[in-house]
C-alpha cells in the first residue's frame, strides 16, 4: 500500500512538510509507504479550462510537477494534500496546482481514501481544511478524519514542533488511514465496489 503525499508550500521543509512527515512516520509504523512530492515553488498555471486533460488525461502545461503528480495519485492508494495557510485559505499555488489536478485524476480516484493537511501561524486552518476536503467529495473518495481538524500551528518547524496537539493529530491521521487502507485492501474479495450512476450535469438556466 502506498499513499502519495503532495506538499504545495513554497518552502520544502517548511511546516506543512513537517506535518506530512509525521503522518508517513505513523503510516510507516502501521506498515504503509508514503512519499511526499513538492511542487517547488516556480510560477504556476492555473487552469485555463481548455478540456486538453478530458481527451488526453494530462495536462496541457508541462513545465511544472503536475502531469507526475497525476500519474503518481492514479498509482496511489491514497492521497493527501498538504497546503500552508495565506489570507485564510490555502496558498495561491496549491489552488491553482490542485484545480488541474482534478481536472486530469478525479475520475481515476474513486473510493481512494484522501485527506486535506493545513498548516497556518494562526489563523485561517479550518477554512483551508474545508477547502481541500471539497476536491475529495467532488471525486467520490472517502475522506480520513482524525481526533481534530488536520492542522498544525506554528510560524517555523520550531514553532510546530511545540504544537504537541497538532503532531498528535498528525499521528493518528496516519494510524486512522493505515486501518482504512487495510479495511479495503481485506474487503476487496468479499465487497462488490459499487458503479457510480451516470452522470448528470445540468444547471439552473432556464
Amino acid at each position: 500500500m502506498h499513499v502519495l503525499m503532495i506538499n504545495t508550500s513554497p518552502h520544502q521543509k517548511g511546516c506543512t512538510n513537517r506535518a506530512l512527515e509525521e503522518v508517513a512516520a505513523s503510516l510507516a509504523k502501521q506498515g504503509v509507504d508514503s512519499e511526499i512530492l513538492w511542487i517547488g515553488k516556480e510560477a504556476l498555471h492555473g487552469c485555463t479550462d481548455c478540456r486538453y486533460c478530458y481527451k488526453n488525461e494530462v495536462c496541457v502545461f508541462t513545465d511544472d510537477k503536475l502531469n507526475e503528480a497525476a500519474a503518481k495519485a492514479k498509482a496511489a492508494d491514497a492521497l493527501i494534500l498538504g497546503a500552508p495557510v495565506h489570507y485564510a485559505s490555502i496558498a495561491g499555488a496549491g489552488s491553482a496546482f490542485f484545480d488541474r489536478l482534478f481536472r486530469v485524476i478525479s475520475k481515476q480516484m474513486a473510493l481512494k481514501p484522501g485527506a486535506g493537511v493545513v498548516s497556518c501561524r494562526r489563523g485561517g486552518a479550518s477554512a483551508s481544511f474545508d477547502q481541500l476536503n471539497k476536491y475529495f467529495t467532488i471525486s467520490q473518495m472517502p475522506i480520513v478524519s482524525s481526533t481534530y481538524w488536520n492542522s498544525v500551528h506554528g510560524n517555523s518547524v520550531a514553532e510546530v514542533e511545540q504544537d504537541l496537539e497538532g503532531l498528535q493529530v498528525m499521528r493518528n491521521l496516519g494510524t486512522n488511514l493505515a486501518w482504512l487502507l487495510k479495511c479495503i485492501e481485506a474487503g476487496k474479495d468479499v465487497v462488490i465496489r459499487p458503479e457510480a450512476e451516470r452522470q448528470y450535469v445540468t444547471n439552473f438556466i432556464r
